[in-house]
């Protein structure tokens, strides 16, 4: 499969709104051009003071017809937003004043247009950190009825088709969750498994990661985790094609789980990996990319109620279109 044009051709169809908070970034005024000129949302807004937005638009030779520019501050909407975001945090302390502080935040402002409908997706973090994009999701847009963690999921483009759906694989958690509890990691699992159907358009296969396979590891901590992880997938998505623990050889390479995990519900249509933590998660992703020559493309935010994705600060404007696209891609 080719990812990128399909992540593209499907936010086309689909014609969502965008918000970029990021309005006065250079390299994300240039994808919000791209954006728009592709046709790949109904509607890109950037925000930001309006006359800052347009001198960084001077500067760089971008056009603003056709983009929205929304300067919080003097939005009509600052007392329902700041009204909304004080019901949100008020068992956390907020107070009304603080709110109508809190919200002109940029990050905050675009979780908020996508609560209220007025965007369908957010995509931010060029110059915003990880934890900051993560904490206005969180308190905003909130996480999927039933679970309370947000993760991320990569997607690895390989050059042979035999592997996962196409060539592709999802790999999770690589980007968000240091050391999940099992709870967690069964959350996890859940939200790799949505973002196979939605990014590979496959059922998900998951294998549940471990330097252990059925207890050859012995009863370490860490195995029970996964195994416990396995047990609570399995009792809330009783459907779900899921097994663990695997180690990786025994999750893809059908000769060797009949020697392993004779027997396993995955044998042969594993497609999406999950990572017993960000350790193993972040080093195995980065080893496929270079030494498999795969390509990655992500991190995805997942878990979230809401299509939100975080940028890495050295993103470049391609990848911020790509980013949008896939973030496009799963508007509802």
């Amino acid at each position: 499969m080719d990812f990128v044009k399909e992540m593209r051709q499907k936010a086309k169809s689909l014609q969502k709104k965008l918000v970029l908070p990021e309005g006065t970034e250079p390299r994300t005024l240039k994808a919000a051009r791209i954006l728009a000129d592709e046709q790949l949302a109904a509607s890109v807004s950037l925000l930001g003071k309006e006359s800052d937005i347009q001198k960084l638009a001077s500067q760089e030779g971008v056009k603003l017809e056709g983009l929205n520019v929304i300067n919080p501050a003097s939005s009509p909407l600052v007392e329902k937003y700041a009204h909304e975001y004080y019901e949100l945090r008020k068992h956390k302390g907020m107070t009304e004043e603080q709110a109508k502080i809190d919200i002109l935040s940029p990050l905050r402002w675009g979780a908020m247009m996508v609560r209220q409908g007025e965007a369908d997706a957010m995509v931010a973090g060029a110059e915003s950190t990880t934890a900051d994009v993560l904490r206005a999701g969180l308190a905003i847009i909130g996480t999927v009825p039933g679970s309370k963690t947000a993760s991320s999921c990569f997607v690895m483009q390989t050059a042979d088709p035999s592997w996962g759906a196409g060539g592709a694989l999802i790999f999770s958690d690589c980007a968000v969750v240091p050391d999940p509890t099992a709870e967690q990691l069964a959350e996890i699992a859940a939200s790799a498994a949505q973002s196979c159907r939605e990014f590979l358009g496959a059922e998900p296969a998951v294998a549940l990661l471990s330097f252990s396979t059925n207890g050859s590891g012995g009863d370490h901590p860490d195995i029970l985790k996964v195994k416990a992880a396995l047990d609570l997938v399995k009792a809330k998505f009783p459907a779900l094609l899921i097994d663990g623990e695997l180690q990786a050889d025994a999750a893809l390479v059908p000769s060797v789980t009949d020697k392993k995990a004779p027997g396993s519900p995955v044998r042969g249509k594993v497609n999406t990996l999950v990572f017993p933590d960000l350790g193993a998660g972040n080093i195995g992703y980065k080893l496929v990319q270079r030494l498999g020559k795969a390509e990655a493309f992500g991190p995805f935010l997942q878990g979230f109620a809401k299509p939100i994705s975080d940028l890495s600060r050295g993103a470049s404007v391609d990848d911020i279109v790509i980013t949008a696209a896939v973030t496009l891609s799963r508007a509802k």
